[in-house]
């Protein structure tokens, strides 16, 4: 039996130990959250993502407790559309939701160990690093450069009851400011971003959620409505980090997957996807081929695509918030929804 340390006990970790052949290895999840969480927002499944969750045999359960996600619009603050958006093959879970189906897949042959973890155990004949955007295991073999840095913004999420209408879906772009609100499973989901001297690191929910409310208070009576609902113990708040650009992923017998290979902004919706996406293919390399090829075929396949979403991501969220350029930025968006209406209305004529 080939010994595997996963260094953390997320979405990317679970999803490991969830792949890897109980026959061939020996796994050990560290995680210092002694329980999952039980508080958290929706998560897009892109159908990338959904195949993965297929890999891992959980995607019915998944599809039968989230909600598709259809349609949507980028919008002013004042809710006027700019361009409308499908979100055809979109599945929202929340995040406690998909963690707890995740664990459901791990194999009972699998140890736990509740503990934070300052340094590598040493044990272990590989040792994956997935513990998120403030990586110990980055750190370990990248160095101190490769330290998380906070951004000036700040994330606030949460989820209240009640189905939003469709004309309220979207994301509400202001000025250095987005908000968005989406359906979720049996309710709203709902999340903010802005600059804030808050944090970087622990912020106070409560008081994250009054400023939230201070700083919309000019936005869509349906996002006021929506944060007038809000309440801190269905809410989180935390400053956006993210990781540098990395060129490798693995050296020697650690291995990076998840954020801590590549965290990025939430702009594009596709952190937890890759997530997922890395730790399927990591463990089905590893399940089939030598330790040290299927490292180098994982570096092939996720480094250039996962750094090209970080980076593009990235861009998305100076678009999204920008300030000084806004006015610029919502009437180059209208002329693109024009566009993509008329084609669509060509489209339908046609068929």
């Amino acid at each position: 039996m080939e010994k595997v340390d996963i260094i953390g006990g997320g979405i990317a970790g679970l999803a490991l130990a969830g792949i890897l052949d109980p026959g061939k290895f020996d796994v050990t999840i560290y995680e210092q959250r002694p329980e999952l969480p039980t508080v958290g927002t929706t998560l897009a499944m892109w159908p990338e993502a959904q195949r993965a969750l297929s890999e891992l045999g959980i995607l019915g359960a998944v599809r039968s407790r989230g909600a598709k996600i259809k349609t949507g619009a980028l919008r002013r603050p004042s809710g006027e559309p700019l361009l409308s958006m499908e979100g055809e093959g979109l599945l929202g879970i929340s995040r406690p939701e998909l963690l707890r189906l995740l664990d459901t897949a791990v194999p009972r042959s699998v140890s736990r160990a509740v503990a934070r973890v300052d340094k590598l155990p040493g044990t272990a004949g590989l040792t994956v690093g997935a513990d998120g955007v403030n990586s110990i295991v980055r750190r370990h073999f990248r160095g101190p450069q490769s330290e998380a840095r906070p951004t000036p913004f700040l994330a606030v999420r949460g989820v209240i009851p009640g189905t939003p209408l469709p004309e309220d879906i979207g994301e509400y772009w202001g000025r250095g400011e987005i908000f968005g609100l989406a359906p979720a499973e049996g309710g709203s989901n709902w999340y903010a971003s802005f600059r804030s001297d808050l944090g970087p690191d622990k912020v106070d929910v409560a008081e994250a959620l009054e400023v939230t409310r201070n700083r919309y208070e000019n936005h869509a009576s349906a996002v006021q409505e929506v944060l007038a609902k809000a309440r801190p113990d269905t809410t989180l708040a935390q400053r956006i980090w993210i990781c540098p650009p990395l060129i490798k992923y693995s050296q020697g017998n650690v291995v990076l997957i998840g954020d801590a290979a590549h965290a990025m902004t939430p702009n594009l919706g596709r952190g937890a996807c890759e997530a997922l996406i890395d730790a399927v293919t990591l463990g089905k390399l590893l399940n089939g081929l030598p330790s040290e090829k299927a490292l180098a075929v994982y570096g092939r396949k996720r480094i250039m695509r996962t750094q090209l979403l970080r980076a593009a991501s990235s861009l998305m969220g100076t678009v999204a918030l920008a300030q000084g350029a806004q006015p610029w930025r919502d009437a180059l968006l209208k002329q693109v929804g024009k566009r993509v209406s008329r084609t669509r209305e060509r489209a339908s004529t046609s068929n």
